[in-house]
């Protein structure tokens, strides 16, 4: 993969940050793992598979979700719900830059 696929795959995510607005950290902490398992479907083996717009990501030591964009069209609503947690919860949504977005809607 090049330098430019990744970067072009990169601008496809936002973050959500486990860090609230006021800086604290949020719990529960294991909100990644129930997020991305409420995402997820059983396969034809019958074993849990995630999402593929949906990730578990480590940015600066803290625990976050990557969010696919492609999930705004696959599931508006999954999408949405996403964003009104994330809200609800003051939690953080970066671009794949690291800079502080407002909530996407």
């Amino acid at each position: 993969m090049s330098a430019d696929q990744i970067s072009t795959q990169e601008n496809n995510e936002i973050i959500i940050e486990g860090n609230t607005r006021a800086g604290k950290p949020f719990r529960p902490s294991d909100w990644v793992d129930r997020m991305c398992s409420t995402y997820a479907t059983f396969g034809e083996d019958r074993k849990l598979r995630y999402s593929p717009y949906l990730k578990p990501k480590v940015v600066n030591g803290v625990r976050c979700l990557a969010v696919d964009l492609k999930l705004k069209v696959v599931s508006p609503e999954g999408f949405a719900q996403l964003m009104h947690f994330a809200d609800e919860n003051q939690l953080n949504v970066l671009d794949s830059a690291g800079s502080s977005i407002p909530v996407p809607h």
